[in-house]
């Protein structure tokens, strides 16, 4: 069938992927009210576009971190690519280097960092870091990634426990035997214990044995990773003003505005909601970005309308890899940037400097 749109690459996802694979990547916490009001919320957004404008050349480039890229999506950190596709994060690294576009490769990777760097080289590449009780083990992934050629450091903010996700409890979810989480091998007793990874599972907070996720993590662990690496930190998850403040006075270099897909606190606000605020607490001190709720090219017009320098997808690169690994990853890329620059072109704007906040307002809807 001819894939035309970002939901064809759900639907083939949905249908081939096996089941329990599905059910792992499109989970949401709780009720699933908050990964829904993530796509829910871009249909508030309305534009005003101008018209009679010279949109005959587009310029859709931007900068992330002063490094250039071809349009503003990358591709945000998710675990186990090799539930969608056997060379899992080789694949997606590939895919973002030939569209020349960030990839965000997480700490539950199913390739190791090295794996990534080798299939990718010379690729626009940083590192996702949860923090864990061994603090050696996340010292060590912080210094093999700066090593490897990973150009920033991205901490995810919002687990310090896992958010209960119905089906995931309800069919045991476990990796298969054949899938290990490379770049932790050997890093926790836990790992010998099973094939799968138990923080990855549903727990109630008294229960940190299971768990080599370090749930006392503030923001003074921030000056902890800046003593260990010369990288940019950027911090993911953050959703209020108070904590955009916070991020600033803790000298990171970005932020990324999250609520992990609605897989964490159900209830909380869409990120594109939430971006308002982050931007205004920010000042333009440093870069904000978002990911979750990313189906279209105009979603990332709006984004970036409201203030966002970047927009990274989630699901749909696992989608792009479900569909034909990293041709499919690339087929979802292409679809966005070439929607992202109609968008662009119909609302009058010729390149992405001349977006702004008077693109966009709420409707009552």
């Amino acid at each position: 069938m001819a894939m035309v749109c970002l939901s064809d690459f759900e639907a083939y996802a949905k249908k081939y992927l096996p089941k329990i694979a599905w059910d792992f990547f499109a989970a949401g916490a709780d009720d699933c009210s908050t990964r829904d009001e993530n796509i829910l919320a871009y249909k508030r957004i309305r534009f005003r576009p101008r018209m009679l404008r010279d949109v005959s050349v587009m310029d859709i480039r931007t900068k992330l971190l002063e490094t250039e890229i071809s349009f503003p999506v990358g591709i945000a950190p998710t675990g186990f690519h090799q539930l969608a596709w056997p060379d899992g994060e080789k694949s997606t690294a590939r895919a973002a280097k030939a569209m020349n576009t960030c990839y965000i490769a997480s700490t539950y990777s199913t390739c190791t960092l090295e794996e990534i760097s080798v299939a990718a080289p010379g690729g626009l590449r940083w590192f996702q870091l949860y923090i864990h009780r061994n603090r050696a083990v996340s010292q060590q992934l912080v210094q093999r990634a700066e090593a490897l050629g990973f150009q920033a450091l991205v901490l995810t903010a919002d687990l310090p426990y896992t958010g209960k996700r119905r089906d995931d409890v309800r069919n045991g979810f476990r990796l298969p035997p054949h899938m290990k989480l490379k770049n932790l091998e050997g890093a926790f007793e836990v790992c010998k214990m099973s094939p799968s990874f138990h923080s990855l599972h549903w727990h109630v907070p008294h229960e940190t044995k299971t768990t080599g996720l370090d749930p006392s993590v503030t923001w003074n662990d921030i000056y902890w990773l800046r003593s260990l690496t010369h990288l940019p930190i950027i911090i993911k998850g953050i959703l209020t003003k108070e904590d955009a403040e916070l991020a600033v006075r803790h000298g990171v270099q970005g932020i990324i505005v999250s609520n992990h897909g609605g897989r964490q606190l159900d209830g909380g606000p869409a990120t594109v909601d939430a971006l308002v605020e982050v931007v205004e607490a920010v000042q333009g001190r440093v870069e904000v970005y978002l990911d979750g709720g990313i189906r279209k090219g105009s979603d990332v017009l709006k984004a970036l309308a409201l203030g966002a320098k970047c927009v990274f997808i989630g699901r749909p690169a696992l989608w792009g890899l479900a569909y034909k690994g990293e041709e499919g990853l690339q087929d979802v890329l292409r679809i966005l940037q070439d929607e992202f620059r109609l968008a662009m072109a119909l609302a009058g704007c010729a390149s992405v400097s001349e977006i702004g906040r008077h693109l966009v307002h709420f409707s009552n809807l």
